[in-house]
């Protein structure tokens, strides 16, 4: 249908389906395969290209960009003891055949220094058995302590199940009715239970513990205990520092005092090894009877 000022108008007309279908079940419908629609024959895992290859693709020359990012990588697995870097770290000793020089010669075992050989009694921890000790002749003694400890007299083995549970008792099932009786009774506290805590058990006060009156030794008897009356409470850590103390000076005295003691060095040069020798004027000493006396512990 044509219209003024050259214009063409489609004659198209949409066509107004009876049950549309909803957006769901359209994006539902999985999506055609581009390369059998394009390709019916195509087989996975070949080398065959998916188009044909145009005339001029196939007489283009390529540049030498393409024809250097062409190239294959190199293949280093000839290169028997050489190392190139690689992503994570340097590959395996397996894909080179052998170890280095270096490997080889940190795998050998550790020597013996020379002090050490010559200070040992034999070659290895092994040494070969004499005759004279496979011909022994173990004596009585040898062989009463070679036999083993005996059990204790009053050891009693363990003993046997007293009753042996059948192979019914066993795969019984226990009745409704039994596993009601099985449950524990549960008994509601009616007193105080709710002022006082999960587990605790309030017994009712009588009405004549109610009416009781406390004699004057009870009453007595009910009094905390006193503190001492010389009892001084802990100071805190920390108190006020008087303006006197801060400007104290101190004599020579307490200088002298406060130095720390000055022991001598308990070196090998200075160590004296007849320190707690005892003299044999004090081992021939006899005690006198104040001594003794003073030596008696205090009887508290």
């Amino acid at each position: 249908m044509a219209a003024a000022g050259g214009l063409h108008v489609s004659s198209y007309t949409p066509c107004m389906c009876v049950h549309p279908r909803s957006r769901i079940e359209i994006l539902a419908d999985p999506k055609p395969l581009f390369c059998q629609a394009s390709s019916p024959t195509l087989v996975w895992g070949n080398q065959e290209t998916i188009w044909t290859l145009s005339p001029g693709a196939m007489t283009a020359r390529p540049s030498a960009r393409i024809l250097y990012l062409c190239k294959p990588k190199k293949d280093f697995s000839n290169y028997g003891r050489s190392c190139r870097p690689v992503i994570g770290g340097n590959p395996l000793l397996a894909k080179f055949g052998y170890p280095s020089e270096r490997l080889l010669r940190l795998s050998e075992p550790k020597k013996y220094l020379p002090a050490y050989l010559e200070q040992r009694s034999r070659e290895s921890p092994e040494w070969p058995v004499s005759l004279a000790a496979q011909n022994y002749n173990a004596s009585k003694r040898i062989l009463q302590l070679a036999k083993p400890k005996g059990l204790h007299p009053d050891f009693v083995p363990p003993r046997e199940v007293p009753t042996q549970v059948s192979r019914f008792a066993v795969s019984a099932k226990a009745s409704a009715r039994v596993q009601k009786l099985a449950e524990p009774l549960i008994r509601e506290l009616t007193c105080c239970s709710e002022h006082t805590k999960p587990g605790v058990v309030i017994s009712t006060v009588s009405r004549s513990s109610q009416k009781a009156v406390a004699s004057p030794r009870t009453i007595e008897l009910s009094k905390p205990k006193q503190l001492h009356a010389k009892f001084v409470p802990a100071r805190d850590p920390e108190w006020p520092v008087t303006e006197a103390a801060k400007r104290a000076v101190a004599t020579e005295r307490i200088v002298a005092l406060a130095q720390p003691s000055t022991r001598p060095r308990m070196g090998l040069t200075v160590l004296n090894p007849d320190a707690f020798k005892v003299k044999e004027a004090a081992m021939k000493a006899v005690c006198s009877p104040r001594l003794q006396e003073l030596a008696r512990p205090i009887q508290r």
